[in-house]
């Protein structure tokens, strides 16, 4: 995947921290490995430059890069190859080498994966052979004690921060998951629940509903449709049909149960599922609502007045889906409207009955 910007630099700030305490642990052991194979003092100096510099060096150079991500797999496979150095500057001191080797295979597999892993261990290949050019090999030197508590601090603070990095990062990714799911479901508008998201909590009650057909369960779903809403945009434009949109959405989350489950089924309908509630509850709720609604005043324009027309269905154990429970609550809105509007309009074992401010 192509990364870029901030993703790119992020990934930086989160290495340049474990780097910063990794090269630093990876000094003392390094150090404490050469200290009797009496190295010049060059080795010295490039050393601490390694274990000490590089990690705020390597930081600028890739938030400075046009594409910091690309520039930390190159800081990364750097790492990788002073690390092979540093193996055969230690003459293959086993427990400094392996201690070395396997931090690092670690760090490139958290980051990258097997395949930078491979990629990583081609790194350290080629930095031991240039380490053996340099340091050539005369004999492999014994682990002392001195040399083996020097490796424990490495083996013992560095996956416990790596670890502690690569959990912040999955609680980031997952949170981030989280509202993107969230956002998917949701209206941009009213922030209440789109057509795809309502329509599968719909599914949900009905099974609900029909896996207890004796326990007496009630539920009903309404359908809300604004009434001459086309009308309130021609006269008062767009972006006042867009307040009366919020205003709706407002008063619905505001005025019904948190067990009620909302959301805009497209344009100016919306939808609502009433869990555990009977079809003479369902209409008052519905009735109060469409009342006060209809009080609403609007800033922008004092002249708007705005009715709602709304169609109940109550659960039917003898539906088949909910789809046909969802278009008994569309035929109860169409008799909504073309009753006269500002009326709430329901059905139960095809008995219509009916409330308007008629």
């Amino acid at each position: 995947m192509h990364k870029t910007g901030k993703k790119g630099l992020s990934l930086a700030r989160r290495l340049y921290t474990s780097r910063i305490l990794g090269l630093a642990l990876g000094l003392l052991v390094v150090s404490v490995a050469v200290l009797p194979l009496d190295p010049a003092p060059w080795v010295w100096g490039f050393m601490l430059f390694n274990g000490l510099l590089w990690p705020h060096v390597s930081y600028q150079w890739a938030r400075r890069s046009a594409v910091p991500y690309h520039a930390e797999h190159r800081n990364l496979l750097i790492d990788a190859f002073l690390g092979g150095f540093w193996v055969a500057a230690m003459q293959f001191n086993p427990l400094p080498t392996a201690v070395t080797l396997a931090m690092m295979a670690m760090n490139n597999v958290a980051i990258g994966g097997l395949r930078f892993l491979l990629v990583g261990a081609a790194a350290q290949v080629a930095g031991i052979a240039i380490g053996g050019v340099i340091f050539p090999l005369s004999s492999v030197p014994m682990t002392s004690p001195a040399q083996l508590y020097a490796c424990l601090p490495l083996l013992c603070l560095y996956p416990l921060a790596l670890g502690w990095i690569c959990f912040r990062q999955a609680y980031t990714l997952g949170r981030q998951k989280r509202e993107l799911l969230a956002l998917s479901r949701t209206d941009s508008l009213t922030g209440l629940l789109n057509h795809g998201a309502w329509k599968d909590r719909l599914d949900e009650e009905f099974q609900r509903c029909l896996r207890h057909p004796s326990d007496g369960i009630h539920g009903a779903i309404a359908l809300i449709d604004i009434d001459h809403f086309k009308a309130i945009n021609d006269t008062y434009g767009h972006g006042a049909g867009d307040v009366v949109l919020r205003q709706l959405g407002k008063l619905l989350r505001q005025n019904l149960r948190a067990a009620d489950i909302v959301g805009r089924y497209g344009g100016d309908e919306f939808c609502v599922i009433l869990p555990d509630l009977t079809l003479h509850n369902a209409v008052q709720a519905m009735d109060g609502l469409r009342e006060r609604f209809a009080t609403l005043a609007y800033e922008q324009d004092p002249a708007l007045k705005v009715s709602l027309s709304i169609g109940l269905a109550a659960f039917n154990p003898a539906y088949g889906d909910a789809s046909a429970w969802l278009n008994d609550a569309d035929q109860m809105l169409y008799e909504a409207k073309t009753g006269g509007r500002n009326r709430v309009v329901c059905q139960r074992h095809w008995q219509v009955l009916e409330t308007s401010t008629v």
